[in-house]
């Protein structure tokens, strides 16, 4: 019995596609960064008002798209969403940030988080295809996140505490301070 929590493997036949994909990400890497990297070097403590504020309206959109449909490459509800095209899109419309890449290059972008400093609005990343941050979901609070899962399930909602997440958990990190 296939576990519904083990994200599909591409097909053969789209290795090719992916390599492409792959080298075009790499060359679109350097545009659009937000923040200078020297920030991400500290761990965020503490929030200001308007970042848990922004935190919120973030988690709640993310939660509005619930069942919305996956597809790998997918950045928006009329196309349906892969992981960082779910967390762009939503970043996008409910905090303002024009973001871009991969879940790796998301990780990159962001600052971390403290432990016990998780709040709604937060990136979580894990090594679901066994390279680091090779999936991110939104944390909408009470051990819980939105993410694009895969074809069958599409975008849901999960406890980080669930033994598949809980396992290949990577870390927290921020857009929002």
């Amino acid at each position: 019995m296939m576990n519904p929590n083990v994200f599909p493997t591409p097909k053969p036949r789209c290795w090719a596609c992916l390599i492409g994909a792959a080298g075009l990400a790499l060359l679109l890497q350097g545009c659009g960064t937000t923040r200078p990297p020297a920030s991400q070097d500290r761990p965020v403590l503490q929030r200001s008002e308007q970042a848990v504020e922004r935190g919120r309206d973030v988690a709640l959109y993310a939660m509005s798209l619930i069942d919305q449909r996956y597809r790998w490459g997918g950045r928006g509800p009329d196309s349906g969403f892969d992981c960082s095209g779910l967390v762009v899109h939503v970043f996008r419309e409910a905090a303002g940030l024009d973001l871009s890449g991969n879940a790796a290059a998301l990780s990159r972008l962001s600052r971390p988080v403290q432990a016990g400093a998780l709040q709604a609005g937060d990136l979580l990343f894990f090594n679901t295809l066994g390279q680091p941050n090779s999936h991110v979901g939104v944390y909408v609070g009470q051990g819980k996140f939105v993410h694009a899962a895969n074809e069958r399930s599409g975008v849901r909602m999960d406890r980080l505490s669930d033994r598949y997440y809980a396992a290949r958990f990577e870390g927290a990190k921020t857009m929002l301070d």
